[in-house]
């Protein structure tokens, strides 16, 4: 942040314009009240020659209540001006637009005169009345003494004021005490003057500016937005965000969105107005437990977007390469999305990205993981909804004291040199990787990561070469004729000493020839002699050489016919060594009828 967003913001908002006092000192300028005179912050501007850049600063007349409640590194003590009413704030990178301009606020408010004057006399010469928000005299136009004409409602709520102080926090339970007495009040007496007030209230308007409220909000609540003064409309927001005029949180929501229809979106209004107006349904929503959905639609696009890149970056497993690369472009200082690598591979550049990040977020790095280094860890912080608006919570129980906090990842702890790096690296490496040219400097800080990057490139390449491999497809439904043909060839090797012991097999079973291929263990007659030799303990060598079999195959071809009886193997084959398992002795001993002679 830098002056002269403060500057702008003082101008748009309060038509506030710096002033530039000192000719001798050009750095230095002030933002004052129009009406007093009276100094809001002085501002500093001054050029470092060690550091070749300007420094900037400024004292707001806000108090220090803030700065002692929040820890912000760009808070401190005065840096010209004396005493407790003054706040140093440092204009920088890390500088928050809100908090500085919500001080800022909190001093224009500061100079809103409170309370009253009774005069004990019988009969004042003359009465001069100064109108508070402008300092100017009034006239009788602007305000008159109780009569007959004053509607006698308006009367009675005026009498509501309670003067127990100059807080603030009295002047917003003094405007919902009266606004709820006038919460169904109707008037007709229009007023179509300009009236610029800070944080306005009932209080601070005349009778005529009263009666015109009232008659402006009547036709709202009949669905007729008119020109009004800016003050007037933020007292029906006010309300609204008070629940004045609404029978429940969801229709006070419904009233506010209906107004930036009819009001803001007519060009009634103005973008702070839009802006306060979002960021109150924000906290309004929060605040009454309103859908989710209905909080999002007028969150902050930048804090939504900026949630949304961190719950990915936290937790990559479970998202797409393409919701990672584009969280990781949130926070990157250079446009990944504009690299050279993106440019030339596009898929690939991307799928990089996001597996260096599931790899990186996979280690740890001087003992914490690379998210906790970027960003660091979520913590809880004091949460002060509608800090800027007229509001006031009527407490069920007025002796308990709470605070309401909000767990986030705060912005000051982001480190993004590491982040960046990471990235940077990232690039480097896969330039080199892909021989692209344009190569780049090797990033400090992140020698940590390096490995993880070139695992991450490494695993890329070979998927790529498998990717290329050429697919063979094997026919299933061919899978029977090979069966055929695999028979065919077996019986080809059997001598007829072999083709005899097979038919006396098969009559000893009472199978005929043309019943055998439909045996369960049929396929394991013709090595009948084999496991026999392997029940009794002998070499099946000089076996398997006589007829030309490979043991391999002969103990798939008897594993396959004996799994449908015995539910597993009973053959195992070491090289060329055949063995029978153990504890299928018996079940195979029983398959041959008890036998194991060979005859």
């Amino acid at each position: 942040m830098e002056i002269s967003d403060l500057t702008a913001y003082a101008e748009m908002k309060y038509h506030i314009r710096e002033e530039h006092k000192w000719a001798d000192f050009p750095g230095f300028s002030v933002l004052a009240d129009p009406g007093s005179g009276k100094w809001l912050a002085l501002l500093m501007r001054q050029w470092d020659s060690m550091s070749g850049a300007e420094i900037q600063r400024c004292d707001i007349k806000c108090g220090q209540d803030f700065m002692m409640m929040h820890d912000r590194p760009y808070l401190c003590q005065p840096f010209r001006m004396y005493g407790s009413r003054w706040t140093g704030v440092t204009f920088d990178s890390r500088t928050e637009k809100d908090v500085v301009f919500r001080l800022f606020d909190e001093a224009v408010s500061a100079l809103t005169p409170h309370g009253c004057t009774i005069v004990l006399e019988n009969s004042p010469s003359e009465t001069q009345v100064v109108c508070p928000e402008t300092g100017r005299r009034t006239s009788d136009e602007d305000f008159r003494l109780p009569s007959a004409a004053v509607p006698d409602r308006i009367l009675r709520m005026i009498h509501l004021y309670e003067y127990r102080g100059s807080s603030f926090t009295q002047k917003c339970r003094n405007f919902l005490i009266q606004g709820k007495f006038m919460e169904d009040y109707e008037d007709n007496a229009p007023w179509n003057g300009e009236l610029r007030c800070y944080f306005p209230v009932y209080h601070d308007l005349t009778i005529g500016q009263l009666r015109g409220y009232f008659t402006w909000r009547t036709g709202v609540r009949k669905g007729t937005f008119s020109p009004v003064s800016l003050s007037l409309a933020y007292i029906y927001l006010y309300e609204l965000l008070n629940r004045i005029g609404a029978s429940s949180a969801q229709d006070s929501m419904d009233r506010m969105n209906a107004f930036e229809k009819g009001f803001l979106d007519k060009g009634m209004g103005d973008a702070v107005m839009r802006r306060n107006l979002h960021r109150w349904m924000f906290d309004f929503a929060v605040m009454n437990s309103l859908p989710v959905e209905t909080a999002l639609c007028h969150a902050s696009g930048r804090a939504v977007k900026t949630d949304t890149a961190l719950a990915v970056l936290r937790d990559p497993g479970n998202h797409s390469d393409d919701e990672i690369f584009s969280s990781l472009c949130v926070f990157a200082k250079k446009k990944p999305e504009q690299s050279l690598i993106m440019r030339k591979y596009p898929d690939k550049g991307k799928h990089v990205f996001a597996a260096v990040w599931k790899e990186a977020s996979s280690i740890s790095a001087d003992g914490r993981n690379p998210f906790a280094i970027c960003f660091g860890a979520q913590k809880e912080y004091p949460w002060h909804p509608l800090v800027n608006a007229v509001y006031h919570e009527k407490r069920k129980h007025l002796n308990m004291e709470y605070t309401l906090t909000e767990r986030r990842y705060d912005s000051l702890n982001f480190d993004l040199k590491t982040f960046n790096a990471l990235l940077h690296e990232t690039d480097r490496i896969l330039r080199l990787s892909l021989r692209c040219g344009h190569y780049l400097k090797k990033a400090d800080g992140c020698g940590w990561a390096e490995d993880c990057i070139r695992r991450v490139i490494e695993a890329e390449r070979k998927a790529e070469e498998e990717a290329s491999r050429p697919v063979i497809t094997i026919d299933i439904s061919s899978l029977d004729k090979i069966r055929e043909d695999a028979s065919l060839t077996r019986d080809s090797l059997l001598t007829e000493e072999d083709m005899e012991d097979y038919e006396d097999d098969v009559v000893k079973t009472g199978l005929s020839m043309d019943d055998e291929e439909d045996a369960e263990y049929s396929s394991i007659i013709p090595y009948r002699e084999l496991l026999t030799l392997l029940l009794q303990g002998k070499s099946v060598s000089s076996y398997l050489s006589e007829r030309h079999l490979m043991p391999s195959i002969a103990a798939d071809t008897v594993n396959e016919a004996l799994f449908d009886l015995i539910g597993d193997n009973v053959l195992e084959c070491d090289g060329d060594t055949l063995t029978l398992v153990e504890d299928y002795r018996d079940d195979v001993l029983d398959l041959l009828g008890g036998k194991t002679n060979g005859k």
